[in-house]
Formats: C-alpha cells, sequence, structure tokens
C-alpha cells in the first residue's frame, strides 16, 4: 500500500481534539513543516543500532522522564535534574550488568497525553478533558480546555530548548565520569540510598584513576566524558508529527524528526487506525504498547503491520499489564512473538498498569506493585529463555510525592498531598526511581 506523511488522514482515529478554527490549525501546520528539524535521521539510526544490540542481551535500556511535559513548569534545573537521575540510574545498571546502557529521555515532545474520556465533571460542570499543553490547558475552565493549534508552535520551541540542554549537558562535561560523584541530587545525598551510590561512585573513581595510569582518560576517549541520551514520546497528535515528518536526503526515507524514537499508545493500537498507518512509514525505531488488552494474534499481525522486514532494534514492545496480571497475560504473548521468530526489543513500564485512586480522588501507584510488576517481567523472560530489555518509567528528577511506598521514602496516602505536582498521572520521584534501578541492579548480580 502507498504511504505519505498524511496517509493517516484517510483512517478512522482516536484520542484527537476536535480543532474549531481549521484554517488557523492549517496555518500551523504549514508553519511547522517550515521549521528545522529537533533530530537528525543517522542519530535514529544511531539508536536502531543500539536496541538491536539490547535485542541480542549487549545493552539495557534505561527511558524515562515527565507523564506529561508542561508549559508553566519548564526550566534548566528541572530537566539537569531528570539528566542527572537517567545518569544515576545508568550507571548503576551498567556496573550492576556489565552491559552497556541506552538512555532514552521522555522529553523534548512527550506533550500529549489520551484520556479514558473526553470529558470531565467538577460540581456539575462538563467539559472537555485536559489533554497535555500541546492540546489545551490544564485549568479548569471553558476556555482553558478548548483546543487551540497554536499551543503545537509553543511546544516545538520548547522542545527546541530542551534538546540543546540535553546536547550540551551530553557533550559539555557534565557526562564525565570524573563527574560521576556530582549526579547525586542534593535531596539524596544524606540518604541511605545517596549513601549507596556514593559507595558505587567510588568504586568508579577507582577504576576512572586506574585506566588514566594506562593512558586511558576523558581527554583521549570521549566515552569517558561524552554520553548520548536520546529522546522520545508518545506521538499521539498526529497533525504535529506528521509536520516534523521529513525526507532523509542520504536515503530518502522519510523520518520524523520530532524524536529520536516514537511509541504508540495502548489506547491507539488499533491495525486499522490512523496511528497505525503513520508509524508504518516512517523509519525512526517504534514502540508499541502492549496493554493487557492484547491477544496474541493481534500482536503477530501488529508486528507484521509496523515491522514488515522483521528489522533488529525498530520495533521495542513496552509491556503494561499491571503487577496483578502479568504472570497470566504476558508468557503467551512472549511464546507467541519467540514462536513466530518475530524480531523485537521487551522493555516493562510497570506504571501504567498499576494506577490507584485514593479516598481523596488522587490518582497514585505503590511503589510495590511497580517492583513487583518488573520482578516479574524479567523472571518470565528468564523463564522463557528470552530477552528483558529494560524499563520504561514515568519518573521525575525533583523531591515530588505521588508514589506512595518504597523504602527510600516514607510516602502515604495521607502525604500524597505534600508536593503532588503532576499535570497527569503519579511519577517516581528520584529516590524511588533509584532504588528500583539498585533493585534491578541487584538482580543481575544474583
Amino acid at each position: 500500500m502507498s504511504w505519505s506523511p498524511s496517509s493517516w488522514r484517510d483512517f478512522p482515529i482516536k484520542q484527537q481534539p476536535i480543532y474549531k478554527d481549521q484554517e488557523l490549525l492549517k496555518k500551523v501546520e504549514e508553519e511547522l513543516k517550515s521549521y528545522p528539524p529537533l533530530i537528525f535521521a543517522g542519530e535514529a539510526r544511531n539508536l536502531k543500532r543500539d536496541l538491536a544490540r539490547v535485542a541480542r542481551g549487549e545493552a539495557f535500556i534505561v527511558q524515562g522522564g515527565d507523564c506529561a511535559e508542561s508549559f508553566d513548569a519548564f526550566n534548566a534545573d528541572t530537566i539537569k535534574r531528570l539528566f542527572k537521575l537517567i545518569l544515576q540510574m545508568s550507571v548503576v545498571m551498567l556496573y550492576s550488568s556489565g552491559k552497556s546502557v541506552v538512555k532514552i529521555g521522555r522529553v523534548a515532545g512527550q506533550f500529549a497525553k489520551p484520556r479514558s474520556s473526553d470529558f470531565e465533571e467538577r460540581d456539575g460542570i462538563k467539559l472537555p478533558s485536559y489533554r497535555g499543553d500541546i492540546i489545551n490547558s490544564i485549568e479548569f475552565t471553558k476556555e482553558a480546555r478548548e483546543p487551540d493549534p497554536l499551543r503545537m508552535i509553543r511546544a516545538y520551541h520548547q522542545s527546541v530548548a530542551t534538546m540543546n540542554l540535553i546536547r550540551a549537558f551530553s557533550r559539555g562535561g557534565m557526562a564525565d565520569l570524573r563527574e560521576v560523584h556530582k549526579w547525586n541530587l542534593e535531596f539524596i545525598k544524606d540518604h541511605p540510598l545517596g549513601k549507596r551510590y556514593e559507595e558505587l561512585s567510588n568504586q568508579i573513581d577507582k577504576a576512572v584513576k586506574f585506566l588514566n595510569a594506562c593512558g586511558i582518560n576523558s581527554q583521549t576517549t570521549p566515552q569517558l566524558r561524552q554520553t548520548v541520551v536520546y529522546t522520545s514520546h508518545e506521538a499521539l497528535l498526529l497533525n504535529y508529527e506528521e509536520a516534523l515528518t521529513r525526507i532523509d536526503s542520504f536515503t530518502g526515507d522519510w523520518y520524523n524528526t520530532s524524536a529520536h524514537m516514537l511509541w504508540i499508545g495502548d489506547r491507539t493500537r488499533d491495525l486499522d487506525g490512523a496511528h497505525i498507518e503513520y508509524f508504518r512509514g516512517i523509519k525512526n525505531p517504534i514502540g508499541c504498547k502492549v496493554g493487557p488488552s492484547m491477544e496474541a494474534d493481534e500482536l503477530i499481525k501488529l508486528i507484521e503491520a509496523l515491522n514488515p522486514e522483521n528489522e533488529p532494534g525498530r520495533l521495542n514492545l513496552i509491556v503494561r499489564m499491571g503487577a496483578k496480571k502479568i504472570n497470566d497475560l504476558f508468557p503467551p504473548l512472549l511464546r507467541a512473538v519467540k514462536e513466530a521468530k518475530k524480531e523485537v526489543v521487551w522493555t516493562i513500564d510497570p506504571m501504567h498498569g498499576n494506577v490507584e485512586k485514593t479516598s481523596s480522588g488522587l490518582k497514585t501507584r505503590d511503589f510495590d506493585n511497580i517492583l513487583s510488576e518488573v520482578r516479574s517481567f524479567f523472571e518470565i523472560h528468564q523463564k522463557e529463555g528470552t530477552i528483558g530489555g529494560g524499563i520504561h518509567l514515568e519518573m521525575t528528577g525533583e523531591d515530588v510525592t505521588e508514589c506512595t511506598g518504597s523504602t527510600s521514602c516514607a510516602i502515604d496516602e495521607n502525604s500524597l498531598s505534600d508536593r503532588y505536582h503532576t499535570q497527569c498521572d503519579p511519577r517516581l520521584n528520584a529516590k524511588q526511581a533509584l532504588e528500583l534501578a539498585f533493585m534491578i541492579g541487584d538482580n543481575f548480580k544474583s
């Protein structure tokens, strides 16, 4: 079937806003088409090669970031803290597993959010649901909830600024292994978790000094002073994604230049839907969420639609079953893909299947459930003789109180409101995310 960046418009689509001003929408789309790309096709190909290594068990993925980026909370310190957290988690995994770590942020484009309902009701007032800052505003007023195409322009410019910072942090010295102690976040330093990280940092220091004595240092070996953090987001708002889809001048292939990797959510993965149609034509590495409603035959058809050439590193299947369901629902899917000899990367998203509502109405996730689903994921892979490639987390480098539990911070239902800042779904704070990394690392050692 023929494909173009706009062919998705001929297919049924879900989770999309209805813009009243169609002329303004077209004007914004045309303006975005004239803007420079955020990433280059060669970088996306590099990530695809890295993901192929993950599929072979040679590397491990740490992917994480905000549930939804915010216009109002945007600042350099927030991005720096997330960058440091990703580095901390990666060095824990690297040291524990002996595998290289592919670092992917949910950042520089993670603005649109699918919703379970098109409308939200408060005190008898019914308004359209908040769908992320790229579409409308979180304030509960009629004007704020009206989808505004101009928000795509603001999302693009914020993504550019975020990407510039990430590139500067990655190459400007912050990622130097000699600075590993400085990656520790301020509110973790005096905590037992921070002290455990310091012990690991001391061991790395000794290794770096040994290498330096052998003539291998950050001046002669760029890998010791630089890193790569790829970007990713759910490609939900296809008007935006189409406008940033460009032909690579070297290969003649179409690439989405808004992020290195894009994924399809569990609510928009219909085989005959617009999102599958769009994704099948771009050459980026792509992901697809695999939730509890997925059937084995549907998954095989989905893989064949998105990766017809069975290309290693092309397709990342992100499992999100929930702690109570993964042991029953995931093994049949894994076996079906294995028997069909499909080339995929498997990662675990232990966040989206474990959402709970408190008596006060706040959404939360319990750390024990998150940890349980992660453990089950890797245990199932070990039993089946397959490879669990990594983790996909909604997390922040901020000291928030959004997810309950963990030994690293005593957050219960009563303390959730202390620092509950998320735009949509609850995130792991830095202590909880680092604790999870250490626990996964301990499993590598055992």
